[in-house]
């Protein structure tokens, strides 16, 4: 019997250990830039019109050893036209080729730089640039110009480092616009973006710890401000492999909460294909022993009356049928939540095949409504199919039909080997389907059109003075200053946290009220369409410089800041008189809270545990009629004087 995984809600850590886990992490992080990465075009323009475009074809090229890539071999075979969808303000000839690269840009390399000495990476002493090549078709080139920025460092998670391999700087890629069939198009205006791409050790053993590790990462280049934020400017891809099988990328997740579930997604399906091979072997069919054979049915099925086959027929197409020797009941074991072994089947005949038409295959073991089992056992016959055979059939048009059915048997002669090397797409649902053949060492050469660049002591000096305290060290910092839990992430991966540090430095107002102007009553005014815009560093200066001299002022600067900011005034002060400080008579405060308590005695209050509780309520009270009329302090000073009394008169 085949075993799967628990479902997900049901896994644990002992769970994932059990089946040997290993995860690492790629993050792509697109630098806040001026120029592109390689010439001098504006960076960061993203624009839906376009003034022209252009087709090409790509193939595969000769490593330097004299050998092609995989995945550029792969690519090839889907025998895809690339068009770009260009405009003439976001690109120039040389994100089409026509020119050689520019000189990296400065900005660039010092943004990385930098980040590079946040997360402790070893810096190279010479940068090299090299090509990776990306027959996809992504980069018009053909190949995306990359370097090594610095190796081997590290950031703290709980009580162990997470090793960090290298961070490399690159330009990016283009905008996916449609993928179908033989025909893919792009549109370059994000193409030659600059952007570092983080790689991480496999050392995350769980869902949950990639995710925090992805956290970490994200909120630490973002304490910077140099790096673009927003939908497509990070994305993540993730490295995953259970014991026994092999590096499995899932490439372009788009959110780091996506990435607990696709994790166990990928982990179960390795953990079943791991399973399937073994009963492949029990029935001994090995790589060496596997057989298949295909042929043409489509007379046997020219009366068919489900949908698809009709279509198919009307369109002229063929129907092959391929026959997987003893492979009864392996096309439907389960592999991830909801998804059948013939799934790895229909994907990688819609990503070679180009038979991007769904359904483009379906099975004798399929549960839906297909074809009729009479029609099945012609079939079978027609084959000399036995009942321990399986059977796939497939249509298309005559040459993608036939490569169709020659990767139907390459992907089950696959499964008798274990787990293929693949990077394979993260779907919405938390699964992942086939993208390509994970690509080798030999999509990587030197690029002979720029010379190295040597980096001085003197430039990593000088962006040293520029690096902020790590992220997790504020965390600890503002912890300490007594900072809400709910605001110290926002706060320590914002690029605002260093003028933060300096206000509660300058000024003798408590950490958590400067915390939450700055951070949380920001936010919300702006939620509520306030222009928040106007804050700007000298306003927040006026603002606490006055609280610091009025004490009473913070009890009353929600409505200062809301007047101000509704109003036409360019600055904050000066303040009406009735904000300034109060200097209260003690007597007659003392009367005004008794009073008040009075009143609010002779409505029912709620029970109170402690005297604490009821002090918290009553001052909430109170200051509701008091507040901007008198001290705070001195409020709590007498409310405490009255609760103690009523203890001692009991």
């Amino acid at each position: 019997m085949i075993k799967t995984l628990k479902p997900f809600e049901e896994m644990t850590d002992a769970d994932y250990a059990a089946i040997g886990l290993k995860v690492g992490l790629e993050i792509h992080q697109q630098l806040f830039t001026r120029k592109k990465l390689f010439c001098r075009c504006p960076a960061g323009r993203y624009t839906e019109i376009y003034d022209a475009e252009i087709l090409r074809h790509m193939r595969p090229t000769l490593s330097e050893l004299g050998e092609y890539d995989g995945t550029a071999l792969m690519e090839f075979k889907t025998k895809k036209e690339i068009i770009y969808q260009i405009n003439h303000e976001t690109v120039c000839t040389y994100e089409m080729d026509d020119t050689p690269p520019f000189m990296l840009d400065q900005e660039s390399l010092d943004i990385a730089l930098e980040i590079a000495m946040l997360l402790n990476y070893q810096l190279v002493s010479e940068l090299h640039i090299s090509r990776k090549q990306y027959l996809d078709g992504s980069i018009p080139t053909g190949f995306q110009r990359t370097t090594i920025v610095g190796v081997e460092g590290w950031i703290p998670y709980k009580d162990r480092k997470i090793g960090l391999i290298q961070l490399g700087l690159e330009e990016d890629a283009c905008r996916e616009v449609s993928d179908v069939g033989h025909l893919r198009i792009y549109r370059t205006d994000r193409l030659g973006m600059p952007l570092i791409e983080m790689v991480t050790q496999a050392d995350m053993h769980t869902p949950a710890e990639v995710a925090d590790v992805a956290n970490i990462l994200r909120w630490t280049v973002r304490s910077t401000g140099k790096v673009r934020t927003g939908i497509g400017a990070a994305r993540q891809d993730v490295n995953v492999s259970v014991t026994g099988g092999t590096r499995v990328e899932i490439k372009g997740v788009s959110r780091i909460p996506y990435l607990p579930r696709l994790i166990y997604n990928e982990a179960r399906r390795q953990y079943s294909l791991l399973q399937i091979r073994q009963e492949l072997h029990r029935r001994r069919i090995t790589e060496k022993t596997f057989q298949s054979s295909s042929a043409n049915v489509t007379n046997l099925l020219s009366r068919t009356s489900w949908e698809p086959l009709q279509q198919a027929l009307q369109r002229q197409e063929e129907i092959h049928c391929v026959n997987l020797k003893g492979f009864a009941g392996i096309l439907s074991q389960s592999t991830q939540t909801d998804k059948v072994f013939s799934k790895e089947i229909s994907d990688r005949v819609r990503v070679v095949a180009c038979l991007s038409r769904l359904p483009n295959i379906t099975t004798s073991e399929s549960t839906e409504e297909t074809i009729d089992s009479f029609t099945w056992q012609k079939i079978r016959k027609h084959l000399s199919a036995g009942p321990e055979d399986a059977l796939v059939l497939v249509w298309g048009n005559k040459e993608d039909v036939r490569t169709g059915a020659n990767e139907i048997s390459i992907r089950a002669r696959e499964a008798t080997i274990g787990i293929p090397s693949e990077t394979r797409q993260a779907l919405i649902d938390g699964t992942n389907g086939f993208e390509r053949i994970l690509p080798g060492p030999d999509r990587m050469y030197p690029d002979t059109d720029l010379p190295p660049l040597e980096i001085t002591d003197q430039h990593l000096n000088r962006i040293r003075e520029l690096v902020p305290d790590p992220f997790w060290n504020r965390l600890e910092k503002y912890r300490e200053w007594g900072v809400p839990e709910h605001l110290l992430i926002a706060i320590a991966s914002s690029p605002k946290a260093i003028y933060f540090e300096q206000l509660v430095k300058r000024y003798k107002i408590p950490a958590v009220q400067i915390a939450r102007y700055l951070f949380e009553k920001t936010t919300a005014w702006k939620r509520a369409g306030q222009p928040v815009s106007k804050f700007t560093e000298n306003i927040w200066d006026e603002f606490f410089a006055a609280a610091d001299k009025f004490s009473t002022l913070l009890e009353n600067g929600d409505k200062i800041i809301t007047d101000f900011l509704q109003g036409d005034k360019g600055s904050i002060l000066p303040l009406p008189e009735s904000h300034h400080e109060i200097k209260s008579d003690k007597r007659k405060t003392d009367r005004l809270v008794k009073e008040i308590i009075k009143q609010i005695c002779q409505e029912k209050l709620p029970a109170f545990t402690t005297i604490e509780k009821k002090h918290h309520y009553l001052m909430r009270k109170i200051m509701e009629t008091l507040r901007g009329r008198t001290p705070g302090k001195l409020v709590s000073r007498l409310l405490w004087e009255h609760l103690k009394g009523e203890i001692n008169e009991r």
